[in-house]
């Protein structure tokens, strides 16, 4: 499982259009995304930069991975 930690997020629709990305490139990944932690948690068998660019691309830059 891969977490996210998501900055810009801040909204309910945030989390939609996060939710959406993600399932864009996997839609067969498990994807849990919490506006008031501002986190993404997701189980999918593609890599964990292939989901990062997901989440550029939809405008949602993650922080580094610690």
């Amino acid at each position: 499982m891969y977490q996210f930690t998501l900055p810009d997020m801040s909204c309910g629709h945030c989390v939609a259009a996060i939710t959406q990305a993600l399932k864009s490139v996997d839609p067969q990944a498990q994807v849990s995304v919490d506006a008031s932690t501002k986190t993404a948690a997701v189980l999918s068998a593609l890599p964990r930069q292939t989901l990062a660019a997901a989440l550029i691309e939809a405008g949602y830059p993650p922080t580094p991975a610690s």
